[in-house]
């Protein structure tokens, strides 16, 4: 596709760099993106996505905005509060960008609909607040052959992870099976400080920006962690898949999703 005169200017930034230029933009604006979770890392993945002109958003959430979010979840503001997060994150989106499509799931993902919701995306966004959910999208993932980026938060500090098939270990590899209920406190129980979500939800819109346009490495087989109290970041090599995981690995025995 062309770039019209108006998207010219409108991603002019993006052009002038060498690594995206027009040949980049145009796959940003073909490429399609699925954000699961409207919320703290959704809201600046979303929105920075959207700014940055990819063609077709899927946003996936079962919740509605209360009072409470709007510390953190910036696509939301006072007037939507009891509207649908995902209709409230579209009309942020259009009022930004009217020219993309943003698809919305006014739906709980679970293993019933989470194919279904994953196959017309080029990358995933797990940008969810629990560990059930964060392993149900990697298991979906990795059998669908799809892309995706972890990333979870917590207090001052994230993290975030990239799986690519074929290019390293997934989140499953890794912290194996979701711990116990109740063994680790969510963000209501110990707290988030508010820009925390934006700064990890950003990196995530990156890598998307990044597997898109084929441009930079992403974070496969590498864990990056951010401590703001000490505005420290680093990045941690993961060990190599090895052929063991139960959903990735030579002779994987989980074959079909399960809640």
């Amino acid at each position: 596709m062309a770039l019209s005169d108006k998207q010219m200017e409108q991603y002019s930034r993006h052009i002038a760099l060498k690594e995206v230029g027009v040949e980049g933009q145009e796959r940003l604006l073909n490429g399609k993106v699925l954000v699961i979770g409207a919320g703290g890392l959704g809201s600046p993945a979303a929105m920075y996505l959207a700014a940055s002109g990819v063609g077709t958003l899927g946003i996936a959430d079962a919740d509605a905005v209360d009072l409470s979010n709007l510390q953190r979840q910036i696509i939301h503001g006072t007037k939507d509060i009891g509207k649908a997060k995902v209709q409230s994150a579209k009309e942020t989106i259009y009022a930004m960008n009217p020219d993309i499509t943003v698809n919305t799931y006014y739906e709980l993902v679970t293993a019933g609909n989470i194919t279904d919701l994953v196959k017309d995306y080029d990358f995933i966004i797990d940008a969810t607040d629990n560990f059930t959910s964060k392993f149900l999208i990697n298991d979906a993932c990795v059998i669908s052959g799809k892309p995706f980026s972890h990333a979870g938060v917590l207090r001052f500090s994230g993290q975030l992870m990239t799986y690519v098939p074929d290019k390293g270990p997934c989140y499953r590899c890794i912290f194996k099976n979701p711990p116990p209920e109740g063994a680790v406190p969510d963000c209501r129980q110990a707290g988030l400080a508010g820009a925390i979500p934006g700064i990890i939800g950003s990196m995530q819109a990156m890598e998307a920006v990044k597997y898109l346009t084929g441009t930079g490495d992403l974070l496969t087989g590498r864990l990056l962690t951010f401590d703001a109290l000490k505005m420290e970041c680093r990045t941690v090599k993961l060990p190599e898949a090895d052929g063991t995981c139960e959903v990735c690995g030579n002779f994987p025995v989980i074959t079909k999703l399960q809640d």
